[in-house]
């Protein structure tokens, strides 16, 4: 089997040293296999060994491979349709308690990062920035909804705050959350996988499940060994592929494109993004940058349905950073890359049990960074017992897509354009 190793990205270029973990060998018994050791396997295995759970990861590329390893690095709160969407469609209890689990993810970074002292550039401090007046009145909006569910740290900025805070002209204004910030995702990946390792859990890398046996002691295969397990989590998200049928009809990788330009100095750097807040616009496709430590600029956006790589990243992004940034027009990029995550039709998570052992989590809709770290405590809660707030995910609706497998990617696209007019046009 060919070693999958990452992609040329600069987090990758930039990763912290870390040891070599061999492919599984043979059979091994365990009490919880999770597939996968991207954010939600890692969250849901630290969660476990810290209730004296004896667990075993099996990763079928490297730790963070997939979209923990990949992405923008920024720390959003809620979810991917803010809680007003879950409360009409779920009702009063169950939207307050996904309410207030929607800041939880990003307190459980930060106690991670701290309690096992991960080096991964953490920042404070995430601007959503609005584009039109339309847009500022959802920013409105969304903090007199968020300070409802007790979210306090949240400042609206109007124009000239604004300019303070990107010194770009395009905004109108925007919100500042300070519980929002940004990180180097993929160090923070791997801070997370030795602190699994250093509560005795065992990951193997170069590992993919190829079957999952089903019944009272499920087993997991992969091309050279067997885990039995009291429980089995399915963590794999959009690198999933096709080892749970039932989960795969009802989801869609998506690729989004980032690239990071060369170092750019503090003085250029420091006109840019004077407060090092990461930004995300309020477009349905949206666009989102930060600075890294070096001082590069990482800027993100656009979305290939089906997760197909594009042959050109750089052509479709860098336009983008300079609508925004025409004074980066004779900056060089050093990388380019592409990551999947995966959409839902309701862009809500799917959370939920197979017979009585198999938990999975999936379908963040490019929500998570935060999402993947509160999931893992959620199915860490339900494997001991406590499973009302595991209920809350589950019991939300889970389509599958119209015309199953052969049609979501263009009827999704078709969606998108829609909403990509809507933005353009400004209502």
């Amino acid at each position: 089997m060919a070693s999958m190793a990452y992609p040329q990205s600069y987090y990758a270029a930039s990763a912290n040293p870390v040891p070599e973990r061999p492919a599984l060998q043979g059979d091994i018994d365990t009490d919880v296999c999770i597939i996968g050791a991207g954010y939600t396997g890692l969250s849901s295995a630290l969660f476990l060994l810290e209730h004296g759970f004896k667990v075993t990861v099996l990763e079928a590329a490297k730790v963070g491979f997939g979209a923990s390893g990949r992405n923008g690095g920024q720390i959003v709160n809620s979810y991917s349709r803010d809680i007003d969407v879950i409360e009409r469609s779920v009702g009063a209890d169950q939207a307050q308690l996904l309410g207030h689990m929607a800041f939880e993810g990003a307190r459980i970074i930060r106690e991670r990062i701290s309690r096992y002292a991960i080096q991964c550039d953490l920042k404070d401090g995430g601007v959503f920035a609005a584009l039109n007046a339309r847009q500022m009145g959802h920013l409105e909006a969304q903090k007199r909804l968020w300070e409802r569910y007790g979210h306090t740290q949240l400042q609206l900025l109007d124009t000239a705050r604004m300019r303070e805070v990107v010194q770009c002209d395009p905004y109108v204004g925007g919100m500042l959350d300070m519980s929002g910030g940004h990180i180097h995702p993929l160090n923070l990946a791997l801070g997370e996988a030795a602190a699994v390792e250093s509560l005795g859990g065992v990951i193997h890398e170069q590992s993919p499940a190829i079957r999952i046996d089903r019944g009272a002691t499920p087993v997991v295969h992969t091309a050279q060994g067997r885990v039995r397990a009291r429980f089995v989590i399915v963590a794999g998200n959009a690198y999933l592929g096709n080892l749970v049928p039932e989960l795969a009809a009802k989801s869609m990788p998506c690729g989004t494109q980032v690239i990071a330009t060369a170092p750019l100095g503090d003085e250029l750097a420091r006109t840019l993004l004077p407060q090092d807040y990461c930004v995300e616009d309020c477009n349905y496709l949206l666009d989102y940058y930060r600075l890294t430590a070096d001082k590069r600029l990482i800027f993100g956006g656009g979305v290939v349905y089906g997760a197909r790589d594009p042959a050109n990243i750089e052509a479709i992004i860098r336009p983008k950073m300079l609508k925004v940034f025409p004074q980066l027009k004779d900056v060089k990029i050093d990388y380019a890359w592409t990551g999947n995550f995966l959409l839902t039709l309701s862009r809500l998570p799917q959370v939920g049990r197979l017979g009585d052992n198999i938990y999975y989590s999936q379908g963040c809709s490019g929500h998570g960074v935060t999402y993947t770290h509160l999931a893992g405590k959620v199915l860490a809660e339900a494997l001991r017992g406590q499973a009302e707030r595991f209920d809350a995910f589950a019991n939300l609706p889970h389509y599958p897509f119209p015309g199953g497998q052969l049609l979501r990617t263009p009827f999704t696209a078709l969606g998108a354009w829609y909403y990509s007019l809507r933005d353009r046009l400004g209502f």
